[in-house]
């Protein structure tokens, strides 16, 4: 664990809300001058606090719908499970994959075209491993709504809380093959300069600068964050799958939970669970607070919960590869 101070916490809450901001602009805001900006900043990145800044793209308008994979292992041994894993994770559509603890073992994001894809996929993973899968099971993500990691602030009520990020659903968007390069190549690079962008693509700065406005516009591209190592600040991630008595009351819950700082997005999938809420916290006891504070909230609506702690991340690909 990593300690940190509040104007570096200020300066990566800042970063995560935009980070193709200026170091300048963020110093406004923060009590800083540009240059302690910066400083702080690449201590930060030497650190391995900031792993690198990335653009959120939505491949929903790019025609992809996501696939979640959850598995148990059953006869698995140490080597086997690093085979499963660098199956997936050489996937050109694979989006995230992680080792979990609690209800599955692993979890697996995959983007695909459409559902005969996918098909042909599985049955390929399981002529390969399923001896080794005790159970499977299989959601589709529908939107995802993100809100700003408020935790990080002294007060963590201070910030807006409001929707940060929703990906999924609307209009799919006309893309060329300018726009799907330019999407690649400042997936993983948010703060890449538009002169150096231009020179990679071989075009002129107006027309970088059209591109990204055009797909910012039609919310391809939905922002510009900041990938934090988190577990170095003494974070750790955890997803709450929930069933609900009463389904009517959902939208009552969510308004509840969205206030506390530590959720930080709420999943609407179809499979798994009536509701799936995402927090970052400093033990699983804190996680347990979160829960029983919901469920005295709401005692005849929750009906149980399951959870999934994220123990380590393998794959975090910011754009389909294909």
């Amino acid at each position: 664990m990593v300690k940190i101070d509040s104007k570096d916490r200020e300066i990566l809450y800042q970063l995560d809300l935009d980070s193709r901001q200026s170091f300048a602009k963020i110093g406004k805001k923060v009590g800083l001058s540009k240059t302690v900006v910066a400083y702080r900043v690449n201590k930060l990145i030497e650190n391995n606090i900031i792993k690198t800044f990335y653009t959120v793209i939505d491949a929903f308008k790019l025609g992809y719908i996501s696939f979640r994979i959850y598995l148990v292992y059953q006869y698995m041994t140490k080597e086997k499970e690093q085979e499963i894993i660098r199956y997936f994770t050489s996937q050109k559509l694979n989006w995230w994959t992680i080792s979990a603890e609690g209800r599955f073992d692993l979890a697996v994001i995959m983007w695909v075209k459409d559902i005969n894809e996918f098909y042909s996929f599985w049955e390929e993973t399981l002529r390969r491993f399923r001896d080794y899968f005790l159970e499977q099971q299989f959601s589709v993500y529908i939107q995802l709504y993100s809100y700003r990691h408020s935790y990080l602030l002294d007060d963590k009520h201070k910030s807006d809380r409001t929707k940060f990020e929703i990906t999924g659903g609307g209009i799919r968007a006309e893309i060329d093959e300018l726009d799907f390069r330019l999407l690649r190549l400042i997936a993983p690079q948010a703060r890449m300069p538009i002169k150096d962008i231009a020179q990679q693509l071989h075009t002129t700065v107006a027309v970088v600068n059209y591109r990204l406005k055009k797909l910012m516009k039609e919310r391809v591209i939905q922002g510009f964050r900041t990938d934090i190592d988190f577990g170095k600040l003494g974070y750790q991630f955890f997803k709450a799958d929930i069933d609900l008595k009463d389904y009517k009351q959902r939208g009552k819950i969510i308004n509840y939970a969205k206030t506390n700082p530590h959720l930080v997005r709420i999943d609407k999938s179809v499979g798994i669970s009536d509701l799936e809420l995402e927090y970052h916290v400093l033990s699983l006891e804190q996680f347990h607070e979160i829960m029983k504070d919901l469920i005295n909230k709401f005692p005849d609506v929750i009906k149980k919960y399951k959870y999934v702690y994220s123990s380590k991340l393998h794959k975090m690909n910011y754009m389909p590869e294909a």
